[in-house]
């Protein structure tokens, strides 16, 4: 089993989504994030100055079986992107063992 952790921009969150779902990856975890990026100069809107330093993203987090992980990340990948700086990172681990607790089921029944 593989998890597979991505931030992306918000406003890719729903092609990402959308693009997990057709590859049937139904069920995942996701949360708002800030983090601090590699741009050190402010931008200007309206007339406002702002810094960019504090990045708004959103966390997505998900458990996959091996052979799901380079469907998913392919997914991903293809989804959030934009071609410009900022687009996110995508971060593959193992997992040693799920279990589901209203089942107690465990291994690849424990994600399914």
């Amino acid at each position: 089993m593989k998890k597979i952790e991505a931030i992306i921009r918000k406003s890719k969150f729903d092609e990402v989504k959308e693009a997990l779902h057709q590859i049937e990856v139904n069920f995942f975890s996701y949360w708002d994030v800030t983090g601090v990026g590699n741009e050190k100069q402010g931008h200007v809107y309206r007339g406002i100055s702002y810094s960019t330093t504090d990045i708004q993203r959103r966390f997505i987090s998900v458990v996959v079986s091996d052979e799901f992980m380079e469907p998913a990340v392919h997914a991903i990948l293809e989804a959030a992107y934009s071609g410009n700086v900022g687009d996110g990172k995508i971060f593959v681990s193992d997992v040693v063992e799920a279990y589901r607790i209203r089942t107690k089921e465990s291994g690849q029944a424990g994600i399914n």
